[in-house]
């Protein structure tokens, strides 16, 4: 196994899970066992990977700002980075709607399996709105308002309030550029040994990765709906994963032309990242990772993995935005209700507001969908027509989330001339050096 590389690893752990799973669903006992005794394991490696998101975001945001020096240039990669993801945002949700008016799943939907999954997730369902009820009811600011913490060690205590970690990093990050250089140099120096402690953190974690991966899809195979639930939703399923498949390949493909990095190169250095973010469906969980394979693998200047990622991690869903367009238009049909040009140009905006807004965890973007829902005009109790295949697709989502983070990493540290040769690093090479030493 330590001959291949980290994604042939971690593929090989996800086969191997599922098949695990599929040969003990055969025995009475089996899934109370992977429940029990192997899921445990699959949510330690989660644990691990989200016990240092806050940590790496503070670090690495607030030494990659002071390098800056240069409060304009820190305006100059916002401003580019922020455009940048707003506009394939749009694009992720156009993608979905024209797919979903092309192949029309929602009219696949008989009365009777309508009646049947809405009977059998309405608790579910009910549950999410009730959440986007909470959200809908606040004032129009409020979404600004929460950006900014009463109390940092409050915020940085739950990995939903990135956004505020994030202001206060930034915050702290100029407050660092302000200050003389030598009254701010020890906290600079802290800051950096932090980040670096941090990432070698990171790579002790992945050397888990095979393992952790195979037991969170043994558990998503023992969890899963019937196939019976599956097959009903098939062709929804199949639109969403068409669109997804797309968002990739757009990925792949404005990278090629604004970086010169051919397809293989961002595929293999992305990799680990992607299957990672299949695996725990949570962006957030994945960012330490994201940023290490960003960095080390695709050449891109920790000024900017720094800065471009994290923010990435909060705002930018594109696999999410594009579910919400299909999911939303699917249940119109699915309810027989025809959305007009304007209602779905509505979809567009409402869904990149959204998806901005959107906490980067597991089953987040259900509770946005239901915002999206009721600005159409759909009825929000069609969100029980999609629970039966929403982990599959939640996983499958947070690839193509991720996936767009580094690609717009690449573009813009490619813009501000911070995108050079990969360096790559491996989890022991301290310990190597100082044996080196000793040799000597």
């Amino acid at each position: 196994m330590k001959k291949l590389a980290l994604h042939w690893q971690i593929l090989l752990g996800m086969l191997f899970g599922v098949l695990f799973a599929l040969v003990l669903t055969n025995f009475s006992w089996g899934p109370d066992f992977v429940e029990d005794w192997i899921k445990p394991f699959g949510n330690i490696f989660i644990n691990s990977l989200k016990l240092i998101a806050v940590p790496l975001i503070l670090a690495s945001l607030i030494k990659g700002i002071s390098d800056l020096k240069d409060i304009s240039k820190l305006s100059q990669m916002g401003t580019r980075t922020i455009v940048t993801y707003i506009i394939t945002t749009v694009i992720a949700v156009s993608i979905g709607l024209g797919l979903v008016n092309l192949i029309k799943p929602g009219s696949a939907i008989s009365e009777e399996t309508r009646t049947d999954l809405i009977t059998s997730y309405e608790t579910d369902a009910s549950v999410r709105i009730a959440d986007a009820q909470k959200q809908k009811d606040a004032g129009p600011l409020q979404a600004l308002e929460d950006i900014v913490p009463s109390n940092i060690f409050g915020a940085a205590s739950d990995n939903g309030n990135m956004l505020q970690v994030i202001f206060f990093a930034i915050f702290f990050g100029i407050g660092l550029i302000l200050i003389p250089e030598e009254v701010g140099k020890p906290v600079k120096d802290f800051f950096d040994g932090f980040n670096e402690v941090i990432l070698k953190m990171i790579d002790l974690i992945m050397l888990a990765a095979p393992y952790g991966v195979f037991a969170l899809l043994a558990a998503l195979v023992v969890e899963s709906p019937s196939a019976d639930l599956f097959a009903a939703l098939a062709m929804y399923a199949l639109t969403v994963l068409i669109g997804l498949a797309l968002m990739i390949g757009f990925y792949i493909l404005i990278v090629w032309i604004f970086t010169k990095n051919k397809p293989g190169f961002f595929l293999n250095g992305i990799a680990p990242a992607q299957l990672l973010a299949f695996s725990t469906s949570s962006s957030a969980a994945t960012l330490p990772v994201t940023m290490e394979r960003v960095e080390e693998h695709l050449g891109v200047h920790k000024e900017v993995t720094s800065f471009v990622l994290p923010i990435g991690a909060t705002i930018n869903m594109d696999g999410t935005s594009l579910y919400q367009a299909v999911a939303a238009v699917f249940i119109a049909q699915a309810f027989g209700i025809d959305l007009s040009i304007g209602a779905q140009l509505g979809i567009i905006v409402t869904a990149t507001l959204a998806s901005i807004g959107s906490a980067a965890v597991p089953g987040a973007g259900m509770v946005m969908l239901v915002i999206v829902l009721a600005q159409a005009g759909i009825p929000e109790a069609g969100l029980a027509l999609i629970f039966a295949i929403d982990r599959p697709l939640d996983m499958c989502r947070t690839t193509v989330n991720v996936t767009g983070d580094a690609a717009v990493s690449m573009l813009v540290a490619k813009s501000v001339d911070k995108l050079g040769p990969p360096n790559v690093k491996d989890w022991d090479d301290n310990y190597k050096k100082s044996g080196d030493k000793e040799m000597a």
